[in-house]
């Protein structure tokens, strides 16, 4: 074998060597990367971890209102709670005149009830309601003259049956007694400023307070006739007639007057 030839297969071996140490070395590295971290980091293949941050807690305070907003706000408030009251005192007042009006329709009712002699019915119930608690006896004085009504036209009617007994004397007086009463009509003297003690005047007087619907001052003037004494019945009527309207003109100012701790 000559010199040339042995050149040649000498570089071609060459060669392929370094290929193959180049090979080995590049696999090496790269298993020596994939495995070896520190190596891999010198290097800068692989970045350096950093260490987690830790969460910073932010408090965030709430800002401060105007001084100017507030107090507009305290403004608003006051006004408000003004009008509350303003519309409270006037439902109060609403209702406390409606209140009144049906008490005074109960009581009229009743007065109508009792001056035309009929029995109250319902109206009991509602006057018991309405002034049982404040004027307890005026309703008790109304229910029982409803059960056994008095009229003012039968007060007048059986006044003018009773005229001759009312104006002559009673059984208890003697002739004398009367002859001085029949003899004191024909003549009548009295003061001015008095009314007449006559027992016909007497008796008029009576009979024009009983037509204008005042029975009180015609019993008044009945009891001082002669013939009272034969008028029982009619003055037992007459009081009891007195009674219940006085009952009556208590509950009908009741209902007029608002009731105690009201607004008005």
């Amino acid at each position: 074998m000559n010199a040339s030839t042995r050149t040649g297969m000498g570089w071609g071996a060459r060669l392929l060597i370094a290929l193959v140490l180049i090979v080995a070395g590049a696999a090496a590295a790269t298993w020596a990367l994939a495995h070896y971290q520190p190596a891999a980091r010198f290097l800068g293949v692989v970045p350096v971890a950093q260490p987690p941050a830790k969460p910073m807690l932010v408090v965030r305070q709430a800002p401060a209102a105007p001084p100017a907003a507030s107090e507009a706000e305290d403004q608003r408030i006051g006004q408000l709670e003004s009008r509350l009251g303003r519309v409270e005192n006037a439902t109060a007042r609403a209702e406390g005149s409606a209140g009144r009006a049906d008490a005074l329709v109960v009581a009229f009712a009743a007065r109508r009830a009792i001056d035309r002699g009929v029995a109250l019915g319902y109206l009991e119930g509602l006057l018991v309601d309405r002034f049982g608690t404040q004027h307890q006896a005026a309703v008790s004085t109304i229910i029982t003259g409803s059960h056994d009504p008095v009229r003012l036209d039968d007060l007048i009617a059986e006044y003018e049956s009773l005229g001759p007994e009312l104006r002559r004397g009673g059984p208890q007086d003697s002739w004398w007694s009367s002859f001085r009463r029949e003899l004191g009509s024909l003549v009548d003297v009295h003061p001015a400023d008095r009314p007449s003690a006559n027992p016909d005047a007497r008796y008029m007087r009576a009979q024009q307070h009983l037509a204008s619907g005042d029975v009180d001052r015609a019993l008044a003037e009945t009891m001082r006739l002669p013939g009272a004494s034969r008028a029982g019945d009619w003055i037992t009527k007459a009081r009891r007639y007195v009674a219940v309207h006085r009952a009556l003109d208590e509950v009908e100012s009741a209902a007029l007057l608002p009731p105690p701790n009201s607004p008005g």
